[in-house]
């Protein structure tokens, strides 16, 4: 595409005057630039300069043929494998190393909104994905994916693995993905909102709902991880969960948008027209849900779904949760978000918005995902291997627990054993009553997520069984 050509020229020059910090005359710079840029002559290199002088780039010194350019910057910064690099703008995060083709995407997207071509949405960039014949994620990098995000649980029911993790991923997702938002919510203070029911001083109301519905948000994935799937209902779900309380019209909540939105700092229109909206929105899921391989379902997800904006806001958050559907489905490492540099997440997408080209996306889920293996696996590490019959009789042991608990009744054997229905085999029922009396004794204020509780409904049971 002509801009992407463009760029890699201004890299290039950059790059050639990068070795002159005194300074290198057009002459000599043309003699350098030939075998590399043989197709530009003088004017066009004149032109390229000037561009360069005015994005802050580069400065010159001395006039007409006494003229020399140099980096306007030689501030030596180290690049993530160690490298020194004194060409400005070519990484803006040195943490998140960038492939050569999201270097040129994050250059494209952060020239002025005047130098960028509008764009409406293409429903050709959806149609012309097929599933399993098309990948944005190249084979070898999927094949990464699995090897570092294979878990203990890979061959258990869907969901056990995030529900290893539940407590520490819903703190960590909540606040990382409401933080991309612009929330001022601290890690500590959404452990207090979530675990305690705490909310920060000095923050604005919505900041404390956002967190509050991610938070719902990630339950229901979790807990309803065998009925929800890519299709129109979860996500509408998903949206209305997320978006709670924090829309103008509140009818708008889990329903497709009637009305045109603006993406700020953007020069990308997405479509206005609800039949257009309707259709490739319902065909989008098709699509992810007929990809064979989870991590591909997952980005697909972060491409698609923010660059059709099917609803009036939160579809940054709701891609982001349903990138984690596929994965906790296949008891895969959850993608948490934790640390990604905001900037470069919003020029990600910019580069899908405005140039339908995914390469900058790819390389933040990478290293995003990298993070987030880091994190759940040096966790479950330390975990005991899961207990068969607590997986074969999950649902019965939250409904025991819910039951005792909302009752406000004592955890006694007589108690538990009159709530056991006969889904619990003959054999099963003195082990299971001990697993419930083990974890009622257990339950805390940090893990009645786990169980569906509400904090309320614990206060209230532990004040009614608190010795006089």
């Amino acid at each position: 595409m002509p801009r992407k050509i463009f760029l890699k020229e201004f890299e290039i020059i950059l790059k050639v005057i990068s070795d002159y910090p005194e300074g290198i005359g057009i002459s000599k710079l043309e003699q350098r630039l030939s075998p590399l840029l043989s197709h530009i002559n003088r004017r066009s290199l004149q032109r390229r300069l000037k561009n360069l002088v005015e994005q802050g780039d580069l400065q010159f010194k001395g006039n007409s043929t006494a003229r020399v350019y140099q980096l306007k910057q030689l501030s030596k910064s180290k690049s993530p494998n160690g490298i020194e690099n004194s060409v400005p703008g070519i990484l803006i995060e040195p943490d998140i190393p960038l492939s050569p083709d999201g270097k040129i995407i994050q250059e494209v997207v952060r020239q002025p909104l005047m130098k960028r071509r509008p764009m409406g949405y293409h429903r050709s960039f959806l149609e012309d994905y097929e599933p399993g014949v098309m990948f944005y994620l190249p084979v070898s990098l999927r094949e990464q994916f699995h090897e570092m995000g294979r878990t203990s649980a890979a061959a258990l029911e869907a969901g056990t693995y995030a529900r290893d993790v539940l407590s520490r991923l819903m703190i960590d997702l909540s606040w990382a993905s409401s933080r991309l938002e612009g929330n001022t919510y601290n890690h500590l203070d959404t452990i207090k909102l979530i675990e305690f029911g705490q909310a920060a001083e000095g923050k604005d109301v919505i900041e404390t709902q956002m967190i509050l519905n991610h938070k719902a948000a990630i339950e229901m994935l979790i807990h309803e991880i065998d009925e929800v799937g890519f299709n129109p209902f979860t996500f509408l779900n998903l949206h209305a969960v997320l978006s709670e309380n924090l829309l103008h019209d509140e009818t708008a909540c889990g329903r497709i948008r009637k009305r045109p939105v603006d993406i700020s700092g953007s020069v990308y229109h997405p479509t206005a027209m609800p039949q257009v909206l309707e259709d490739c929105f319902r065909l989008l899921l098709k699509k992810a849900e007929a990809i064979p391989d989870p991590f591909e379902q997952s980005f697909f997800i972060m491409v698609q779904l923010p660059y059709l904006q099917p609803f009036e806001d939160v579809n940054k958050r709701v891609s982001r949760l349903g990138a984690n559907l596929p994965l906790i489905k296949n008891n895969l490492c959850p993608l948490s978000f934790m640390d990604v540099p905001e900037k470069t997440y919003v020029e990600a997408l910019l580069g899908v918005y405005e140039l339908n080209q995914v390469d900058l996306l790819v390389d933040l889920y990478t290293w995003a995902y990298e993070r987030s293996c880091q994190r759940y696996l040096s966790i479950t590490q330390t975990m005991k291997e899961p207990d068969p019959l607590r997986i074969r009789y999950r649902d019965p042991l939250i409904r025991v627990i819910q039951s005792i608990v909302r009752n406000r009744k004592s955890p006694t054997n007589d108690n538990i054993a009159s709530l056991v229905d006969q889904n619990i085999r003959e054999e099963d029922r003195a082990a299971f009553i001990q697993m419930v009396k083990d974890a009622l004794t257990h339950l805390h204020e940090g893990s009645v997520a786990r169980y569906r509780l509400k904090l309320s409904e614990y206060q209230s049971w532990k004040m009614a069984n608190s010795p006089a």
